[in-house]
C-alpha cells in the first residue's frame, strides 16, 4: 500500500499518517469505481438451471416429434410404395389376360364377319334363285290362265253341243243317214260327216281332259315352286339375321374386351403412377428427413453454442463479481484497519481522528423494465412473431422461437438496448443459422441477475468484440442473414442463462 512510503521519514507521526490515509482512501475510491463500472455477476440459482435443463428437454422432445412426424409419413409411404409394388404385377396380368380377352373377340368378330358375308353372299345368291323361281312362276301362272281360257272355251262349246243334243237339233241317227240319202254317194258323204262329227265331240271332250290334268300338273308345279321359293327367301332370312346377331354380338364383346383392355391399362397405369409418386415422395421425405435432421443438428449446435457463451459469460460476471465482492472485502478490511489504526493514535495523542469518509455510492446498473431497455429500432414497433413455440417457417415444424421478431426494413439501424460490452461478433458462416449475430453483455444489473442480448440476422456490423456500447448506439443494419425468410429484427434477451420474452423487458 502507499501508506508505507511516508512512514520511512516519519518526521511526525500526526503529518505522516493523514497524508497516508488520504492517499490509501483515494486508491480503494479509484478502486471501487473502476470495479464498479465492470459488469459483475451473482451466482446462479439451482432452480432456474433445473428450469433451463427442463426448457431445453422440452426443445428436444418437440424437436424430436417433429422428425418422428416425418419418419412416420416415411414410414407410410414405404408401405404405400410396397403395397404399389405388389399391385403391379396383378395388374399387368390382368391387362395381359385383358388383352387376351380382346385378341379373342376381335378374332370371334373377324369369323363372325365372315360368316356375315357368306350368309349375305347365300342370300345374293338365293335372291337370284328367287327370281328365277318368281319369273318361272308368271310363266306358270299363264300358262295355268291361257289353259283355263282353253278349258272354259272348250267347255262352253260342250255346253252348247250338250243342249243342241238334248234339244234334238243335231241327233241324226244311221238310218236318218240312208233314208235321207238320195244315192248311195250322197248317203256315204252324209255317214261321214256325221262320223267326223262325232269324232270331233270324243275329241274335244279327250282335249278337255288332258288340259285340266294339264291345269292340275301346272298347278302344282305352281304351288311347289311357290313353297321353295318362301323356304329359300326364309334360310336366306334367317341366315342373314343370324349372321348379324353373331357380328353383333361379336362388336358387344370386342367393345366390352377392349373395355376391359382400357380399364386395366388406366388400371396399371395408375399403380405406376402411384409408385412413382410414392417413389417420389419417399425420396422427398428422406430429403427432407435429412434436411430436418442437418438443420435440428444445426440449431441444436447453434443454441448449444450461443447457451455454452451465455453460460461462459454469466460464470465470468459470477466470478468478477465475487473478485468485486473479494476486493469489497478488502476495502472493509482496510478501513477497519485504519479506524482502529486511527482510534489507537488518537487515544495516545488525546486528539480524536475525523472519521474516515464513506465510499461513494455505486453507479446504478440497468434495470431490467421497461424504462432502461429500449427497442433496437425506433417506436411504435410491430412484432411479427412472438416469443415462443411456433412453426419455424423454414422446416415447418414445430420449434422454440428464443426471441422476438420486430417488422424492420433492410438495412436499417439497429442500437444497443442498453449499456454492455460486446461479448461476440459472429459472422454467418460460424452461425448458419442465425447469420450475422451480435452478443452484449450487460452484466448483473440491480436485480442481482445476469442479462445478454442477442441480436441475429445482421446484414452488417458496427461494433466489434470487447467493445463497450451504450444504450442507443448503433450496433448493427437490420438484414436476412442465415435461415430466415426475409429482412427483420430478431432479438433475444438471456436471464441467467434462460431466454426470456423481450417483450416483457423492453
Amino acid at each position: 500500500m502507499r501508506s508505507s512510503s511516508p512512514r520511512r521519514t516519519r518526521p511526525s507521526t500526526q503529518r505522516s499518517r493523514t497524508p497516508a490515509r488520504r492517499g490509501t482512501l483515494a486508491t480503494l475510491v479509484a478502486l471501487l469505481a473502476l470495479a464498479l463500472t465492470v459488469p459483475f455477476a451473482t451466482a446462479d440459482d439451482r432452480s432456474e438451471l433445473v428450469r433451463e435443463q427442463e426448457e431445453n428437454e422440452r426443445r428436444q422432445a418437440e424437436l424430436q416429434s417433429s422428425l418422428e412426424g416425418v419418419e412416420t409419413e416415411l414410414a407410410e409411404t414405404y408401405l404405400d410404395l410396397e403395397a404399389a409394388r405388389q399391385r403391379l404385377p396383378i395388374a399387368q396380368q390382368e391387362l395381359a389376360d385383358a388383352e387376351d380377352d380382346l385378341a379373342a373377340a376381335e378374332a370371334a368378330l373377324i369369323e363372325a364377319e365372315r360368316d356375315l358375308a357368306a350368309a349375305e353372299s347365300r342370300q345374293e345368291q338365293v335372291a337370284s334363285r328367287l327370281e328365277l323361281a318368281e319369273s318361272e312362276a308368271a310363266g306358270m301362272r299363264e300358262q295355268i290362265a291361257e289353259t283355263a281360257d282353253m278349258i272354259g272355251g272348250t267347255q262352253a262349246a260342250l255346253g252348247d253341243l250338250a243342249r243342241s243334243v238334248y234339244r234334238g237339233d243335231h241327233t241324226t241317227s244311221t238310218l236318218d243317214v240312208v233314208l235321207g240319202s238320195a244315192s248311195s254317194a250322197d248317203f256315204l258323204r252324209s255317214y261321214s260327216v256325221t262320223n267326223t262329227a262325232v269324232s270331233s265331240q270324243t275329241q274335244v271332250l279327250r282335249d278337255l281332259e288332258e288340259a285340266e290334268a294339264v291345269q292340275r300338273n301346272q298347278q302344282e308345279r305352281l304351288d311347289a315352286v311357290t313353297d321353295r321359293v318362301g323356304e329359300l327367301r326364309d334360310a336366306a332370312d334367317a341366315a342373314v339375321a343370324d349372321a348379324d346377331q353373331a357380328r353383333a354380338d361379336a362388336d358387344t364383346a370386342v367393345a366390352a374386351a377392349d373395355q376391359a383392355r382400357d380399364d386395366a391399362e388406366a388400371a396399371k397405369t395408375a399403380i405406376e403412377t402411384a409408385q412413382a409418386d410414392a417413389t417420389a415422395l419417399a425420396e422427398q421425405l428422406e430429403n427432407q428427413q435429412g434436411e430436418y435432421q442437418d438443420q435440428i443438428a444445426r440449431i441444436e449446435s447453434d443454441q448449444a453454442d450461443l447457451s455454452e457463451r451465455i453460460a461462459q459469460i454469466d460464470e465470468e460476471n459470477r466470478r468478477e463479481r465475487e473478485r468485486q465482492r473479494e476486493r469489497e472485502r478488502e476495502r472493509e478490511a482496510e478501513r477497519a484497519r485504519q479506524a482502529e489504526q486511527a482510534q489507537r493514535q488518537s487515544g495516545s495523542s488525546g486528539t480524536a481522528a475525523p472519521p474516515a469518509p464513506p465510499p461513494p455510492p455505486p453507479p446504478a446498473s440497468s434495470a431490467p423494465n421497461g424504462s432502461r431497455f429500449i427497442t433496437p429500432v425506433p417506436r411504435p414497433v410491430t412484432i411479427t412473431s412472438g416469443f415462443g413455440w411456433r412453426i419455424y417457417p423454414i422446416t415447418g415444424q414445430r420449434a422454440l422461437h428464443a426471441g422476438v421478431d420486430l417488422r424492420s426494413a433492410c438495412g436499417q439501424e439497429q442500437v444497443a438496448i442498453a449499456d454492455g460490452v460486446v461479448a461476440e461478433v459472429r459472422p454467418v458462416g460460424s452461425t448458419p443459422t442465425s447469420g450475422n449475430q451480435v452478443l452484449i453483455n450487460h452484466g448483473v444489473m440491480s436485480d442481482g441477475n445476469s442479462y445478454i442480448s442477442v441480436t441475429n440476422h445482421l446484414s452488417g456490423f458496427a461494433v466489434r468484440a470487447g467493445q463497450r456500447v451504450s444504450q442507443g448506439q448503433v450496433v448493427g443494419y437490420t438484414g436476412a442473414t442465415g435461415m430466415v425468410t426475409g429482412c427483420h429484427v430478431h432479438l433475444e434477451i438471456w436471464r441467467n442463462g434462460t431466454a426470456i420474452d423481450p417483450m416483457t423487458q423492453l
